[in-house]
């Protein structure tokens, strides 16, 4: 957790934080010399304004920010980002809820990747606000972090085997059954597809399975492990494989919210499955048309090696659904035409059931974590129909390529299990306040807000 949150007695610059249009408030700022300096310095109250108040001698005295409610907690990342170094605590009546995004805010603006390069030092501290939920707050920016962490980390740091190894100790940290099959015995364990995907990486093939909790509904979890995409015999562009060290980010996202489940120890039982591999290039890599045959007998049709993200967490998808969960949702930074539809900031949800889209969607909005939700067409699924295989992996059909790998997923589904999939991109692509350049954490938040409300709503909580 970085530094600039602060426990302290006292001391500290006072915040006074307003709503957006409460600038001259007498309530709000009681003196009147702070009222006259905010109003020459052209402090108006609109969101994201911040003036500083000097005191007799020149030095700061308080700090004015207002700020939007529905821009929480990113404006108060922003507040952080602006403040002069120093150490500074709400001023006021504020209401937990507002506390609480000021604080979670202020801790994504302090995340630094430092791994291979130290951050700056200095920054606004903050001292932790009364009255917030500081062990939810820390819990959330806790997950985020490791999720930034985990996509950041080069490949070379971050293959099948280390990734497995941050997995297997994330479950035993929380007491969860762990479960682990590498190399071959992923063929002996009826994991054919990964261990195809995988077979041709120095660093073998794999997939963790975590199983945690004894009581409550079931949530399963599934994230696509891809440490690095070549694109197969289907190579990609120097360009298109620069930033494929984050192709595990779905892993990423499904690790991060089991972290944030069994952190708040939320009354279920998880079962977190994670195929982990490297699409490398060797004699023994998997070729276009060849015809696989997937965990659930389903034989399928290579369309293009470099769409072995569908393949691994087809098999997946089929291991977890044999416990029966009430609820499977599964991560993958899966398509480019995600990308196309909804840009980089915004998650594909695709969905059989109209609850989780509805609240999913909800959350994003409150939490300003967003998703969206694109129609399983069934119409397109004839796409997917091929000639020698029970099923294409991509189809002949350039177009709604997202849809297509939605539908193609949703083929190793039994009837009537409840399942979401959420295609994202894993990375910001430039820096906004809060949120670095790099690896992130998408639609996360918010799924965390909606499982915990589809919890209470299972056990009568």
């Amino acid at each position: 957790m970085p530094e600039c949150l602060i426990d302290a007695a006292v001391g500290g610059v006072p915040i006074q934080v307003l709503r957006s249009g409460a600038a001259a408030d007498p309530v709000l700022l009681p003196e009147a010399r702070w009222r006259r300096w905010a109003e020459a310095n052209g402090f108006k109250g609109k969101a994201g304004q911040l003036c500083l108040l000097p005191d007799a001698d020149g030095g700061l005295e308080c700090v004015v920010f207002a700020y939007d409610p529905t821009e929480a907690p990113w404006c108060f990342a922003g507040l952080a980002a602006a403040l002069p170094d120093g150490r500074y605590r709400l001023r006021g009546d504020l209401d937990p809820w507002t506390k609480g995004q000021c604080a979670l805010g202020w801790l994504l603006a302090g995340y630094r990747f430092e791994r291979y390069k130290a951050a700056e030092p200095g920054g606004a501290q903050l001292v932790w606000p009364t009255g917030c939920e500081r062990a939810e707050v820390e819990r959330l920016a806790s997950a985020v972090a490791l999720v930034r962490d985990l996509i950041n980390t080069p490949a070379e740091d971050m293959g099948p085997g280390t990734l497995g190894g941050i997995a297997e100790n994330l479950g035993r940290t929380y007491g969860a059954e762990v479960t682990s099959w590498v190399g071959n015995d992923l063929l002996d364990a009826n994991f054919p597809m990964v261990h195809t995907v995988g077979r041709a990486a120095e660093d073998p093939p794999r997939l963790v399975a975590l199983r945690w909790g004894s009581a409550g509904p079931h949530l399963a979890l599934v994230g696509k492990g891809v440490c690095f995409d070549s694109g197969g015999l289907d190579i990609k562009t120097a360009e298109g494989m620069k930033l494929m060290k984050k192709d595990m980010g779905g892993a990423a996202h499904a690790l991060g919210l089991a972290r944030l489940i069994m952190d708040a120890r939320l009354p279920l039982r998880l079962t977190l499955v994670l195929p982990i591999v490297e699409n490398a290039i060797a004699g023994n890599a998997f070729r276009p048309l060849d015809v696989l045959t997937a965990r659930d007998g389903s034989s399928v049709e290579v369309g293009n090696t470099d769409a072995e993200g569908r393949l691994i967490l087809a098999d997946a998808i089929a291991y977890a659904c044999e416990s029966e969960p009430d609820l499977l949702i599964d991560f993958a930074t899966l398509t480019g035409a995600a990308r196309v539809a909804l840009g980089t900031e915004i998650p594909a949800l695709f969905t059989n059931d109209d609850w989780v889209a509805e609240r999913w969607q909800a959350f994003g909005i409150q939490e300003k974590d967003p998703v969206w939700r694109l129609p399983l067409h069934r119409d397109y699924r004839r796409h997917l129909d091929s000639k020698i295989a029970d099923i294409h992996s991509t189809g002949e059909d350039r177009f709604g390529g997202a849809i297509m790998a939605a539908l193609f997923l949703q083929h190793f589904l039994p009837e009537g299990q409840v399942w979401a999939h959420l295609d994202l991109m894993a990375w910001n692509r430039s820096a906004r306040p809060g949120r670095p350049l790099g690896g992130e954490a998408m639609g996360l938040r918010a799924a965390y807000a909606m499982i915990k409300q589809w919890c209470e709503n299972k056990t009568g909580g």
